[in-house]
């Protein structure tokens, strides 16, 4: 069974890249994509039952996923959050820890990693 995800990346590069990838080396079915940390905190509230997933950057358009991060810390135990950053300095690894994040990657070198991870999950 795919795992319900929540994608929340302004990127649209990486987007393109990471929906896919998802999909074949995590089963991981996107069902909302969030390029804000309002619009990232509404799709977590409209699939409040049934996400399971929640794939979080942290610079993103306007603010930042940290703000995603504590919205995320009143979860089901089924529900998983991971970090996939350009930035995971061992400060901003903490930081996340310390917010609720199940896991920090880095997207340029631990995306097997990440994808093992979320295979974890499924």
């Amino acid at each position: 069974m795919p795992l319900i995800t929540i994608l929340v990346e302004d990127s649209q590069t990486i987007r393109e890249n990471l929906i896919p990838a998802m999909a074949e080396l995590a089963d991981a079915n996107v069902v909302a994509v969030a390029e804000t940390p309002a619009g990232a905190i509404a799709a977590l509230e409209k699939h409040r039952n049934d996400w399971q997933l929640a794939v979080v950057d942290l610079f993103l358009k306007e603010g930042s996923g940290m703000a995603v991060l504590r919205a995320c810390r009143q979860r089901s135990d089924h529900q998983h959050v991971l970090v996939l950053t350009n930035y995971p300095s061992v400060d901003m690894r903490r930081r996340c820890l310390d917010l609720g994040a199940d896991a920090v990657f880095d997207k340029s070198t631990e995306l097997e990693a990440f994808f093992e991870c979320c295979r974890s999950y499924a």
